[in-house]
């Protein structure tokens, strides 16, 4: 490399400083050259190359005319890839630094080797493999070789110049390696390929079979086989197929039909495929359920159980088991069986086929229900004129209890599902014949129950007339047509009970109560029982009289009647009756106000108890005597300073009188002598007023007070004659 001139420049009031320049130049990289170029894969050519100095990395160039292909190395030797298989490429090679590239080198011819064969490859037998491929290009020859994966054994290698080859006399199951490559005209080998291919198995030895004839399935179990990855059992009937799948040394098919008749295979497989059946196990499943079964009851007490044949069965077993759990069998090859039977109970039939494969499934289990027991303890409980109840113990199989009633042409029904019935609407006093027939749904009515004989209760009987004999005693006549019936009359009310009975259609009561209601009914009974009671009658006797009459002078021309409670009245007449006429007072009380009574005059008191309903008694007492007559003309005269002189005019008839004085300072009482009609009162207060009162005086010695009384001054004039003024009368009180 030519350096520069130095050049010097000079500088004013500074140090001179000189520089050196140097001059470089840059050039590319130098040729390299191709010591060679070869294939060894179908798709790629190495090239190799003496090192360029100063090179970093070199430019492969593959031509062919159609394509060109470019690769960076770092160093020789270098690849170039993407080539197609059996071609002739120019090969160049550039070096490459930093100051740019060389130029090509002389290029150099190479041929990519033959493609890989493209394998298919399978095991038709357990000892075999077949290799199989397409033509490759430009070939015109084949190596394939074949081994065992784990590289024991020996190596078998087949030239050929087809495109398949077979390898015979494997290990079966046995995973080998193949690998092939085909050649040119010259003989140079391309690229191989490389595959696995196992050997398919063996068919299993030593197969077993087990039959589970309860569930219908068969266990089969067989020796393994080498190589197998799982195991198929298949079993084929003439109408069916099943099959199981396993990678254990057993399997179990289930779902068998019964009745048929089974092969039993197992082949094993792997990847490459299965093997070949060699040997099968026959299998015969249990006979199916027999059908059509058939039961009848002929005569009652005997079941006859039928049945069809069935396939693959030898012998039958029928089972008969009653609903109380009893259960009986019979072992038959042929295809019927009897039994014996109860009224009452349901059966449950099966019937099972044997062979030495063991029961058959169950079928169809049958029921058969016999006709219901009869009742035999009837009771009646309650026997009426027109209604009749009867019980009796329930009996086996008795869904209902249909009982009948019937008299002539007369039928009365009832049904119910209980072991009672009431039979209503009956005729009285009739018999009838009474019977109860068990019932079930499934077999209807037992007609073979017998029956038995009742008679309802008498009739009631109809009271015409309650006639009262007297006054405590009545009769009573009824209407009836009962026979032989014993009649008994009741008479009912607050007093008590009484009774008379008879067999004609009257009977007498004596010893009634008076004052009491009661409700007559009459009975029949006979030997079926008593009637109900008549319709009742009401009979009312007559009230009771009072027991005692008090009559008491109110005034003088009223008195007061009274009297204890009467039982039964509810009213009461009170009659007062003398020769001169008649007082009367009608009242709902014990006691009654007679007016416009006469004084001094002898009466007759007549008193009427009388009941609610109009029902009366008449009661009768002694007479009465009314009181005498308030005197008249009543004054009073002065006798001196301290005495006074009542006077009156006396009624007629002998009369006692009693005289009384009330003043503030005292009352003063005279009685005159008999017959007189004045009386002296001496003693008395002067300067007072005074109420005098003169009254007749009972027999019994009673004083009257209703006389009229009259008020009168007394004054005190210093002379021994004081005045005596009338003041006014005053009413009794």
């Amino acid at each position: 490399m030519a350096g520069r001139p130095k050049k010097c420049w000079p500088l004013i009031g500074f140090s001179l400083i000189c520089l050196k320049m140097v001059a470089s130049a840059k050039t590319a990289p130098e040729i390299p050259t191709i010591d060679q170029a070869y294939s060894k894969i179908s798709n790629s050519i190495t090239v190799e190359w003496a090192t360029v100095p100063g090179a970093t990395s070199y430019l492969l160039t593959a031509e062919d005319g159609d394509t060109v292909i470019e690769t960076t190395v770092a160093n020789s030797p270098g690849t170039v890839t993407g080539l197609k298989a059996a071609t002739v490429y120019q090969i160049t090679v550039r070096s490459i630094s930093a100051a740019g590239r060389s130029q090509a080198s002389p290029p150099k011819q190479a041929k990519t080797v033959l493609a890989a064969p493209i394998l298919e490859v399978s095991s038709p037998s357990p000892d075999s493999i077949l290799v199989q491929w397409e033509a490759v290009y430009m070939a015109i020859g084949f190596s394939v070789s074949i081994m065992r994966a784990n590289g024991l054994g020996r190596i078998w290698r087949e030239n050929t110049t087809n495109t398949s080859l077979t390898f015979s006399s494997l290990e079966a199951g046995t995973l080998y390696t193949i690998k092939a490559y085909a050649w040119n005209a010259n003989g140079t080998p391309g690229d191989d390929s490389t595959c696995n291919q196992r050997t398919s198995p063996r068919a299993p030895a030593n197969i077993q079979v087990s039959f589970d004839s309860g569930a219908l399935k068969a266990s089969v179990s067989w020796a393994p086989t080498e190589g197998a990855f799982n195991y198929t059992v298949m079993a084929l009937s003439d109408s069916s197929e099943r099959s199981c799948h396993t990678t254990l040394r057993t399997c179990t098919i289930s779902s068998l039909r019964c009745g048929t008749e089974y092969l039993i295979s197992v082949l094993a497989s792997n990847d490459a495929g299965s093997s070949k059946s060699t040997s099968t196990e026959a299998l015969k499943t249990v006979a199916c359920a027999p059908g059509r079964v058939t039961i009848r009851e002929d005569p009652p007490g005997h079941l006859s159980v039928a049945w069809s044949n069935v396939d693959l069965g030898d012998y039958y077993v029928a089972f008969v088991k009653s609903d109380d759990g009893l259960e009986v069998h019979c072992n038959t090859s042929f295809t019927q069986c009897n039994f014996l039977s109860e009224c009452g109970f349901t059966y449950f039939i099966s019937v099972f086929a044997y062979n030495k494969a063991g029961q058959s499934p169950l079928g169809d289990v049958f029921n058969y229900t016999t006709a219901p027991c009869c009742p035999t303890d009837i009771n009646p409980v309650l026997v009426s004129s027109d209604r009749v109840e009867i019980v009796w113990s329930p009996v086996r199989g008795a869904e209902l209890y249909e009982t009948k009633a019937v008299a002539g042409f007369t039928v009365v029904e009832c049904n119910d599902t209980v072991p009672a019935c009431t039979l209503s609407a009956l005729e009285c006093d009739t018999k009838y014949n009474i019977t109860v027939h068990s019932f079930s749904e499934v077999r209807g009515s037992n007609m073979s129950c017998t029956s038995q004989f009742i008679t309802t209760a008498p009739c009631s009987p109809e009271i015409k007339n309650v006639s009262k004999e007297a006054f405590s005693t009545i009769n009573v006549h009824w209407q009836s047509t009962n026979n032989d019936a014993i009649y008994t009359v009741t008479a009912q009310g607050e007093k008590g009970l009484f009774r008379c009975s008879s067999r004609g259609e009257s009977c007498t009561m004596a010893g009634l109560p008076c004052g009491s209601v009661f409700s007559v009914t009459a009975v029949a009974e006979t030997q079926a029982g008593r009637s109900l009671p008549s319709y009742s009658v009401p009979l009312e006797t007559v009230p009771c009289c009072p027991a005692g009459l008090t009559v008491t002078q109110v005034t003088q021309s009223v008195i007061n009647v009274s009297w204890t409670v009467a039982t039964g009245a509810r009213t009461y007449v009170t009659v007062l009756e003398s020769h001169a006429g008649q007082s009367k007072c009608l009242t709902q009380q014990n006691q009654c106000l007679l007016g416009c009574v006469s004084c001094g005059t002898n009466y007759t008191v007549a008193l009427k108890a009388i009941s609610a309903t109009g029902v009366t008694a008449d009661c009768a007492y002694q007479s009465y005597s009314s009181s005498a007559c308030c005197p008249l003309g009543v004054k009073l005269y002065r006798l001196g300073p301290n005495g006074i002189r009542i006077y009156w005019q006396a009624s007629r008839g002998s009369v006692n009188y009693s005289t009384d004085l009330y003043g503030s300072k005292g009352i003063f009482t005279c009685t005159p002598s008999a017959g007189l009609s004045f009386c002296d009162v001496t003693e008395i207060p002067c300067g007072d007023v005074y109420t005098v009162m003169v009254s007749p005086v009972a027999e019994t010695g009673l004083k009257l007070t209703f006389c009229p009384q009259k008020i009168y001054s007394v004054t005190c004039s210093g002379s021994t004659l004081g005045m005596v003024i009338y003041r006014g009368k005053r009413n009794a009180e």
